[in-house]
């Protein structure tokens, strides 16, 4: 194993704070990589990870050598890169992104990259929890709604449009509503992102100002999948972006409702950790990303 394998095996388990995650991050058995981190300490005399039953954490000197061994790896990264800019990509990337997004727009399209890339491999993670970038080893992530992370770049892609979505039986049950004092006698789908918490109820913007009524509802989820189903299932009005209504409005499972007071856009942010240089197969996959969601922007 050479030095720049134990580099990027040690920054791996600094970054995810876990021999077991590294390993199975970059594909090796865990003994190569405690192997890879103990020849990096044999060779620059000094321990680097203080290793736990627990957790494993930086020491000082480690903490010194992961900003350099980052950078550095981020220019060789860059440097093969521009040797290699009119071939294909290769190696492992690791993305995280909304479901409703990865299902209805990146995996269908998927297969175009992939044969221009064919030695390209992808790591899909697809959850309503924000990841943790650095600590969790991804890449970069596609991120909906208002950023709160300093620590990492934001590239926004700009802004998914909210219908007010219900479904055909939810309609001959109850009517369509026609006003917002009409939605008084409706209900809500309510989404929260912890269960427990209390939903505001029904958004609309109004000279600019987000606004809310609040409303009845017998079902509350935390999950944009399952917040989807339960609007078709009938238990109320749901505030779906655009990119995950469409095939159901096309298809007549979901119908539009109350135009003219839909909820605020929610921006469409990739995110990725705050490097000097960027991989070219970064680079080309979140110039790809942001093609493919152009047209379901603001």
């Amino acid at each position: 194993m050479n030095r720049l394998d134990c580099m990027q095996i040690f920054v791996r388990v600094a970054e995810l704070a876990s021999f077991t995650k590294a390993a199975e991050s970059l594909g090796l058995p865990k003994a190569s990589i405690s192997n890879g981190v103990q020849q990096l300490e044999n060779l620059l005399d000094t321990r680097l990870l203080q290793r736990t039953t627990r957790r494993v954490e930086l020491t000082q000197d480690g903490r010194a050598f992961y900003e350099r061994a980052r950078d550095l790896l981020a220019d060789v990264d860059e440097l093969e890169g521009i040797f290699r800019s009119t071939g294909n990509l290769s190696g492992r990337l690791r993305i995280d992104m909304p479901s409703a997004i990865a299902k209805n727009r990146i995996l269908p399209r998927l297969p175009q990259l992939l044969r221009q890339h064919p030695q390209l491999q992808l790591e899909i993670s697809s959850t309503d929890r924000r990841v943790d970038v650095i600590r969790e080893g991804f890449d970069c992530v596609i991120r909906v709604g208002k950023l709160n992370d300093s620590s990492l770049i934001a590239r926004p892609l700009g802004k998914l449009e909210l219908l007010n979505c219900v479904s055909p039986a939810y309609i001959e049950r109850y009517g369509v509503p026609k006003s917002l004092d009409d939605l008084t006698r409706h209900q809500l789908v309510h989404y929260v992102t912890t269960l427990g918490a209390k939903s505001p109820g029904f958004e609309y913007m109004h000279k600019g100002e987000v606004k809310f009524v609040g409303m009845n509802g017998s079902v509350t989820v935390n999950n944009s999948d399952a917040y989807s189903a339960a609007c078709m299932a009938g238990f109320g009005i749901a505030q779906i972006p655009r990119v995950g209504a469409q095939d159901y409005l096309m298809q007549g499972q979901l119908i539009e409702i109350l135009p003219d007071f839909r909820a605020e856009p929610m921006p469409v942010s990739l995110l990725y950790a705050n490097r000097r240089n960027l991989s070219r197969r970064v680079q080309v996959f979140m110039d790809w990303v942001s093609e493919q969601l152009k047209d379901y922007m603001d």
